[in-house]
């Protein structure tokens, strides 16, 4: 009987951390090209540092209403305690929307 495929060597011990270290390099060379790495406890996110109030509380007014577009029909499509959860987010999502609109009526008529 001849087979298909030649006896394969057996398994050898490889180091994974150097693979890693060249994998990672290479991914921030390309990715990165010259940018420093954020260190891990300064999060995923961050804001510029020269944005105003006014332009902070409009960015995150919209992104709460975002917020409750997405769950508003969710809290319709669930039955029992799960949809007491859902409006309970989306009752809490509308009032902090609330104090947010204020607020940015009070930065944009003291500006």
């Amino acid at each position: 009987m001849i087979k298909d495929s030649p006896n394969l060597p057996g398994q050898q011990d490889f180091d994974t951390s150097t693979l890693h270290e060249v994998a990672y390099r290479a991914i921030n060379h390309y990715l990165n090209s010259g940018k420093p790495i954020p260190e891990p406890d300064e999060g995923l996110f961050t804001v510029r540092a020269n944005l105003g109030t006014e332009t902070l509380l409009v960015n995150a007014a919209r992104d709460l209403a975002s917020i409750c577009d997405i769950a508003n029909p969710m809290a319709f499509e669930v039955d029992g305690s799960q949809r007491n959860v859902e409006l309970g987010i989306c009752r809490m999502l509308e009032g902090v929307q609330l104090l947010l609109d204020k607020a940015l009526n009070v930065a944009h008529s003291t500006a």
